[in-house]
């Protein structure tokens, strides 16, 4: 094989709202924690062991909007993205590393029904939410019940 592929795909937990840091009149980052989790029983003890992973997620001027729009911790999210380590020095001058997922494409997995601070958010996917926050006449869409999730 002559490629490479750096491509990240999870599904997982709000650990935090999503933080917005504005670094110019229009550009933004957004940054929240992702929690996935791992169970599986110990074969010795017979005991159901979670294991937990944090991710660190960054998403991008109008996706990082809609993110903090309709993202609250605690919801549930599918992200997908690519790995980025980061190099950064601490006050006392020690090089820092962070591993970070650069999100690409999310998708909101919390219905309505599961929301318990507010009825009125919509399940929405990061396209259909642009598209519905580019066009502020369009009416939003209607809610399916027959989804799987």
């Amino acid at each position: 094989m002559s490629g490479t592929l750096n491509k990240v795909m999870l599904i997982g937990h709000l650990g935090d709202n999503v933080k917005l840091h504005y670094f110019d009149d229009k550009n933004c980052v957004g940054r929240f924690p992702l929690a996935t989790n791992e169970t599986y029983t110990n074969k010795q003890t017979n005991e159901k062991v979670t294991n937990t992973e944090w991710h660190n997620i960054v998403v991008r001027n109008k996706a990082a909007e809609i993110c903090e729009q309709y993202l609250s911790k605690g919801d549930r999210v599918y992200v997908e993205g690519r790995l980025k380590t980061r190099k950064w020095q601490d006050d006392s001058g020690n090089d820092r590393y962070s591993t970070e997922i650069m999100c690409t494409d999310f998708t909101f997995l919390t219905t309505r029904n599961e929301q318990s601070d507010s009825g009125s958010r919509q399940q929405h996917s990061s396209t259909a939410a642009a598209e519905h926050l580019n066009t502020p006449s369009k009416s939003k869409p209607a809610e399916n019940n027959d989804l799987p999730f």
